[in-house]
């Protein structure tokens, strides 16, 4: 006879391919978990509420989604391009820089990789292909290599995950994402100068300097979010829930009365869209909460702590094999799945290797970052590739050497803990 935990395993998987959300499957799994175990399905119930309830920190998903969902809308994006093509637009290949430079700024706002995508993607895309200047598929790849960059420079949604499911600090976590992943855009923009000497790609107009200080004046607005929500995060003033909040108020106040360029239905349809991606990771968190009674019930952490602690590996050893496991994962599994359902069963063989939970987590999220590039199903690859109307092996075609040159600084990030905990530790970590 099948053991209940390993069929509601199978029943989840199996739901997952038939095409059901991964949170709906990891319900339907735990609650057939408890029934076979002879339980009360309402202690999945009790489970998942006190989990939310609990989560004042899990606040904050839904107001970062509406300030990138509010950005989006308004003309935040387009002013932010501007200045970024002023900057570095005049060297070779400068849009795909242009598309580098704007996620990582882009990424101080939102903190989220498909709206970075959604939103400064679909401007970039055309900037890029207008001409014939660049290829489609070219700048579909860039774009989607550099959307992840923007869940790893803080804010960041991921982080806030592992937060949750980790005990660990919302702002520590968001400190220690900042070196690496401006290290990852680093990497991306040699990558891009590499192919464009390579191909050849044109080299564009460059903006005139004196034109600067006014393209700097009209994105000046937008340019000081990432400020006030990292000085008011590591000053004290607030909390990172806070930080979210005062987030998405400041982008509604400067798109309505700064650039007044959002209108009512542009407002109603921001705030539709970010009720619809809030509810869609409300269910993934309700589901991994029901499925972590079931995983405590099994004792699955402690048994898979003791059996790694058995095979005497050593941390290096044991990051090398977490990296390959998870980077696997992203193949076919969401950056939150991977951060909801599988993270939580590690954490104990993490901290009885010597591993710090805060390097552990950055290591996690680029993993779960570079899922989203990852062939066959990475979310990033299939919205970049409805935007340009391009077939998804063209755009895989693409991607490879960006791939390539995350993988690099994943292994930097994952070996060279210091360089994670260096900001962390500037401002009082003790790890």
């Amino acid at each position: 006879m099948i053991d209940p935990f390993t069929l509601a395993v199978i029943v989840i998987v199996a739901l997952s391919l038939s095409g059901l959300s991964i949170g709906l499957a990891v319900m339907a799994g735990s609650f057939m978990y408890l029934i076979l175990r002879g339980l009360d399905p309402s202690l999945a119930t009790e489970s998942m509420l006190q989990g939310l309830f609990n989560g004042y920190t899990l606040l904050a998903i839904p107001l970062f989604i509406l300030a990138a969902d509010i950005m989006n809308v308004g003309s935040i994006s387009d002013r932010l391009l501007r200045f970024c093509q002023a900057l570095v637009g005049r060297f070779r290949g400068g849009l795909g820089h242009v598309n580098v430079v704007s996620s990582v700024i882009f990424s101080g706002m939102s903190g989220s990789a498909v709206a970075d995508a959604v939103g400064m993607g679909k401007i970039i895309i055309n900037m890029m292909t207008r001409d014939g200047r660049y290829t489609p598929s070219y700048a579909a790849a860039i774009t989607a290599a550099t959307a992840t960059v923007g869940p790893i420079i803080p804010p960041s949604i991921p982080m806030v995950l592992y937060a949750l499911v980790s005990d660990q600090s919302v702002g520590y976590l968001f400190a220690a994402g900042l070196l690496p992943g401006l290290l990852m855009a680093a990497t991306m923009g040699f990558m891009n100068f590499t192919i464009a000497r390579r191909r050849g790609f044109p080299v564009d107009d460059a903006v005139p300097l004196s034109e600067l200080p006014g393209l700097t004046w009209r994105a000046f607005p937008a340019l000081m979010l990432p400020v006030i929500l990292l000085g008011g995060i590591y000053g004290g003033v607030m909390s990172p829930t806070e930080a979210a909040a005062v987030a998405a108020f400041y982008a509604l106040l400067v798109s309505v009365f700064f650039y007044r360029s959002v209108s009512f239905r542009q407002m109603y349809q921001a705030l539709l869209g970010s009720a619809r991606s809030t509810a869609s990771v409300g269910v993934l968190i309700a589901g991994a909460l029901t499925f972590e009674y079931a995983i405590a019930r099994e004792q699955l952490a402690r048994s898979i702590g003791d059996w790694i602690g058995g095979m005497d590996l050593s941390a290096a050893a044991f990051l090398i094999v977490i990296n390959i496991i998870i980077l696997l994962l992203g193949c076919v599994l969401e950056g939150g799945a991977i951060l909801l359902i599988i993270v939580p069963i590690l954490i104990p063989a993490v901290q009885a290797v010597g591993i710090d939970l805060v390097h552990f987590g950055v290591v996690v999220v680029v993993n779960a970052m570079l899922g989203l590039i990852t062939p066959p199903y990475g979310l990033l690859l299939f919205i970049v590739a409805n935007i340009t109307k391009q077939p998804i092996g063209s755009v895989i075609r693409e991607i490879w050497p960006f791939i390539l040159a995350l993988l690099g600084a994943l292994i930097f990030i994952t070996f060279v803990p210091d360089f994670v905990l260096f900001i962390p530790r500037l401002l009082g970590y003790q790890g």
